[in-house]
């Protein structure tokens, strides 16, 4: 499969670690993507349709429901 990049550290003092590293040769910036390519098709398949599905399958009122009861949630504050 493809080549990534490496993971950022969250920390600023690692993460100057890492880029001056990089910058000077002593490590790679890339890392192999050992993820099977077919489970990441199907991943991203059911991803792209997921949303639109649900909405679809979902009536009317019910979705009026979901809608009126994140509102309430999100101003309730």
């Amino acid at each position: 499969m493809a080549e990534t990049r490496k993971k950022r550290p969250r920390d600023p003092i690692a993460l100057a670690k890492l880029i001056g590293d990089i910058a000077t040769g002593q490590t790679e910036d890339r890392v192999e993507d050992n993820r099977n390519p077919a489970a990441v098709a199907l991943g991203k398949l059911g991803g792209a349709k997921g949303g639109k599905a649900r909405a679809d399958k979902l009536t009317a009122e019910r979705r009026k429901e979901i809608a009126q009861k994140a509102g309430q949630k999100r101003w309730s504050k």
